[in-house]
């Protein structure tokens, strides 16, 4: 297929270079004109000659919408617009509504898989038509891991970001469980080598994950993780599954147990913070602080 990427960030530039290897046609814009392919959005649309028009967009929230109303100007009747950032999913029923007035269609599609989904693929939850998922089905084939899981048609426009929202709530709360168990290893005399301890952990225990995986390969370069500082952001995903949580009545304390703890994190420096941060660093790539500014930040 042919698909335009509008944002090629972190994830959006990964999410094009693994779909051109599995031969679809991208052509990417970016306002940054080192990364871009066109000079704007209506270059973007311009080089894009397939009917319908497909326009996958990873932009930052607080962007989103306008980008939304530029392609809606500048797309035909039947072409589709897919959202794959971390949009709020009550935000998407009035986008598709708004897009649908210029008979423009929308998929909003949760996307996990962080720096590592070029190589292994991106879990895809999707929301919107079935008719429009159909069409765009062989870009989600390319973009998810080989094998029968790791895409879902999750439900009309809203369902994929609600799905993805949950995720990300669940995964906050594994890691703090991951967090606090590695601070009192390490607090405790009895433990000697705490690394090797997770380690062990990764083959035939009930808690193995790739989430251990990626705490066994952040403790080989850092044992102590004493190059990193324990702050860790939240991306708004934490926050909207305990205010839905809320609106529903469904009782969720280990979620938002671990929501708090990244408050927390922001105040005092914390052993378990750690790492909960290089987790985050070694999934999403995202950029931590060290400790001492005599010390480099990994």
């Amino acid at each position: 297929m042919q698909l335009g990427m509008v944002g090629l960030g972190r994830m959006g530039g990964n999410m094009a270079e693994r779909l051109r290897a599995a031969g679809h046609d991208v052509v990417g814009y970016d306002t940054n004109p080192e990364l871009s392919q066109v000079p704007d959005l209506a270059g973007l649309v311009e080089r894009l000659t397939d009917s319908p028009r497909v326009v996958w967009v990873m932009v930052p929230v607080q962007f989103l919408d306008q980008v939304l109303d530029d392609l809606g100007a500048l797309l035909s009747e039947g072409d589709i617009v897919i959202d794959g950032g971390n949009s709020r999913w009550t935000g998407d029923a009035p986008r598709a509504e708004k897009l649908d007035a210029r008979g423009v269609r929308f998929i909003d599609c949760g996307v996990s898989g962080g720096v590592w989904g070029t190589e292994y693929g991106y879990a895809l939850m999707c929301g919107g038509d079935a008719a429009d998922v159909a069409v765009v089905q062989p870009v989600f084939d390319a973009l998810k891991p080989a094998g029968e899981h790791g895409f879902v048609h999750a439900g009309s426009h809203g369902a994929g970001h609600f799905a993805k929202m949950v995720h990300n709530g669940i995964e906050y709360a594994m890691m703090q469980a991951y967090a606090e168990g590695w601070e009192l290893l390490e607090k405790a005399d009895v433990v000697t080598d705490v690394p090797a301890v997770f380690d062990s952990w990764r083959e035939g225990t009930v808690i193995r994950s790739w989430l251990l995986d990626l705490i066994a390969r952040a403790l080989a370069d850092d044992p102590g993780l004493e190059r990193i500082r324990g702050y860790a952001d939240d991306s708004g995903e934490g926050r909207w599954t305990v205010d839905a949580a809320i609106d529903l009545g469904v009782p969720v304390p280990a979620l938002t147990a671990a929501l708090f703890a990244r408050f927390v994190s922001r105040q005092d420096e914390s052993p378990a913070m750690k790492l909960v941060a290089a987790m985050r660093q070694q999934f999403g790539g995202h950029a931590v602080q060290s400790e001492s500014p005599d010390v480099a930040a990994v």
